[in-house]
């Protein structure tokens, strides 16, 4: 299984990122490319999903940009990381439930080697952590699924800027928080991205 591995060191336009995507998409359904895994960071940015609705944008003066993931609104700026894919479900049982599991747990063992536990749930998608009383989102996760092809990705919150969040109901929603990994716990997270995608790849091969 051929999985290419690729990592943006500057900011990648989000728009841009999209584009080689689908391209990749196409290639990959014809078996012209392998698949991707992209680590990356975008500029300051806010998405749509599918589902999202107008009330859940509480500062009308940002731009939104709408997208054909899953999900709703959300942020993305410098502190996050991104992680991208162009993965080939075919190849794995055409099986989405277990692909997003594996998403899940990827991101979970990741950020249980910096001794933080945080958890998926199934009613609200992403990676969250319990903060004494409050509950708050680390991690997102939004996917969509082309000829049995997932691409999009998740993005995980490392020292990004919260108040960021103020602007929209952050995927909807409204009765939890958002956190990241330096809120969390105040430590060095370089080998973050290189536990990560070891975590990602070696998960990816069931």
């Amino acid at each position: 299984m051929n999985i290419e591995i690729k990592k943006s060191k500057k900011p990648v336009k989000y728009t841009k990122a999209i584009k080689f995507m689908e391209v990749r998409l196409k290639e990959l359904n014809e078996k012209n490319k392998d698949e991707l895994v992209w680590i990356l960071e975008h500029d300051e940015i806010y998405t749509a999903g599918t589902s999202y609705k107008k009330n859940e944008i509480i500062d009308e003066s940002i731009k939104i940009i709408k997208t054909k993931r899953g999900g709703k609104i959300t942020y993305h700026g410098p502190g996050q990381l991104i992680c991208y894919f162009v993965i080939d479900l075919k190849k794995r049982n055409k099986d989405i439930r277990k692909f997003i599991s594996i998403i899940e747990k990827t991101i979970i063992d990741t950020i249980r080697f910096f001794n933080i536990n945080t958890f998926s749930d199934k009613d609200n998608i992403g990676i969250w952590y319990k903060d004494k009383s409050d509950i708050k989102k680390v991690a997102a996760i939004g996917l969509r699924v082309s000829k049995w092809i997932a691409y999009h990705g998740f993005s995980v919150n490392i020292k990004n800027d919260l108040n960021k969040y103020k602007s929209i109901i952050p995927c909807g929603i409204k009765n939890k928080g958002i956190t990241s990994l330096k809120e969390i716990k105040n430590q060095n997270y370089d080998e973050f991205e290189k536990i990560l995608l070891q975590n990602f790849i070696s998960n990816l091969k069931y």
